[in-house]
């Protein structure tokens, strides 16, 4: 079975199952009222994704410099709603807080992989702990580390 393209943010949350689409709205409003200034909301990856857009930084992402500079996606994964977010993959003090915070904020185990955060159970999504990791970068901070560690050059 092919994997749907979404074109639009509405189309996107429309096909997430009824009994996640509370908990994914809430996530998304939870990015979108505390990340910084300056990213952008769009499909990024057939997801919904903040990026930083070629007004902001003109060389885009180095994988396909026509696209923006990703750095957080939710998905409605198959047995989850995921968030990735590539701050935790890039900066090691935000992974480290980030794993030494989450089971002050939830009672089940972390479930993650390098820049992926999977939620198995929606009724747990530590969602102030989300809040506080979108206050982690700005655009500027963000472009900074990417070029940093990320980037080839």
């Amino acid at each position: 079975m092919a994997k749907v393209q979404y074109t639009t943010v509405k189309d996107c949350i429309a096909a997430v199952p009824e009994e996640r689409q509370s908990a994914f709205k809430k996530l998304r409003s939870t990015i979108k009222k505390n990340l910084p200034k300056g990213f952008k909301e769009t499909i990024s990856y057939g997801m919904i994704g903040f990026v930083v857009p070629h007004k902001i930084y003109a060389d885009g992402y180095h994988c396909d410099p026509k696209l923006p500079l990703p750095f957080i996606n939710i998905a409605n994964q198959k047995n989850f709603i995921a968030l990735y977010h590539s701050g935790i993959y890039a900066d090691q003090s935000v992974y480290d807080w980030f794993v030494e915070e989450y089971p002050k904020h939830c009672k089940y185990k972390l479930d993650m992989g390098k820049s992926c955060v999977r939620f198995k159970k929606i009724e747990d999504i530590p969602f102030e702990l989300i809040a506080e990791l979108m206050s982690k970068f700005t655009v500027d901070s963000w472009i900074d580390i990417y070029e940093k560690n990320i980037k080839k050059k």
